[in-house]
């Protein structure tokens, strides 16, 4: 099984730092959903269609955004049938539980809210039966229970079966099973390269183990500080260059014209990972597929984002 060829998106070159990756559709409902208006984010999901690419890449942003307001719930009492809809109310429901960890409120890990988020993602699996955007939710669900959610694997299963190659899916269980949440970074490692050498030539998963070795960096200053020892050879060690080998082999050297929704933010974790590496040379490859698209995420692990992408990216590019 190969996966549906994605939509070509056109990006300006003076573009800077843009959520929606230049999907000017996406830049205009998000708008929309801040000033209470539910219409652009209808129309733009209608128009996507089965695109589970973009799709999923639209919704997850269009949920981050509906978190913040009632917005959603005002569609759902004007079009009450609307599967849409009911599927953006189920992503909103899980980031609205990540934005009340995120601020620490005492009830972010409440069983009740938690439990509440799951039914309307199992209501929204229901209606719209072949969307592989509910399981994905429940997915990044599962990270908040204590332990992980005992069926989380029965999840990944149903959505492999929707969307066997879904980017955000896989980002998602990668940090379910990392050192931060519900695994090691051994476990970690080992999903994102199993994934990597058999994902198929020119799919934007093989980007996955530099998404395990950001996450891992994170971590150590998260628990060790900047004085931890295993920093001194994290961008160094070994398997690091045989994962980059893996990446620029099996993605870049097969990728396509026509990107994938998260493209920008795959090119960016591959070019920050292969900086600290050292291998310029490889990098200025991936500057020239990325173009001045940066990312929040990697490169503010490892100091000032702007500063750092801006610097690379001028003295590759030049």
């Amino acid at each position: 099984m190969t996966p549906p060829r994605p939509k070509r998106i056109r990006h300006s070159r003076t573009l800077r730092y843009d959520p929606a990756f230049g999907d000017q559709p996406l830049a205009q409902a998000l708008q929309d959903l801040r000033m209470g208006r539910w219409q652009g984010a209808r129309d733009l999901l209608r128009a996507t269609g089965h695109d589970w690419d973009r799709r999923t890449h639209r919704i997850r942003l269009l949920a981050e955004t509906a978190a913040g307001n009632r917005t959603v719930e005002s569609w759902q009492i004007a079009e009450p049938h609307s599967t849409d809809a009911l599927v953006l109310r189920a992503d909103t429901e899980v980031m609205r539980l990540f934005h009340a960890r995120a601020l620490e409120h005492p009830d972010s890990f409440d069983l009740q809210r938690l439990h509440h988020a799951a039914d309307v993602c199992f209501q929204a699996t229901k209606t719209f039966p072949a969307d592989p955007m509910p399981w994905i939710s429940l997915l990044t669900l599962a990270r908040l229970y204590s332990g992980g959610h005992p069926h989380t694997w029965q999840w990944w299963d149903e959505l492999l079966q929707r969307d066997r190659y879904s980017r955000e899916a896989h980002h998602q269980v990668l940090r379910h099973l990392s050192a931060r949440w519900h695994g090691s970074h051994g476990r970690m490692y080992d999903f994102a390269r199993d994934v990597a050498t058999t994902a198929p030539l020119g799919s934007p998963l093989a980007v996955l183990p530099q998404a395990a070795r950001a996450e891992h960096y994170r971590e150590l200053i998260r628990t060790e500080g900047k004085t931890s020892i295993g920093l001194s050879f994290h961008w160094t060690h070994e398997a690091l260059h045989q994962d980059l080998n893996t990446t620029l082999t099996r993605w870049i050297a097969h990728r396509s014209t026509l990107e994938y929704a998260q493209d920008v933010t795959d090119l960016n974790l591959l070019a920050h990972a292969l900086i600290y590496a050292n291998r310029t040379n490889d990098a200025t490859t991936v500057f020239q597929h990325l173009g001045n698209r940066p990312t929040t995420t990697p490169w503010s692990y490892t100091g000032d984002p702007q500063t750092l992408f801006t610097r690379w990216h001028n003295q590759l590019l030049r």
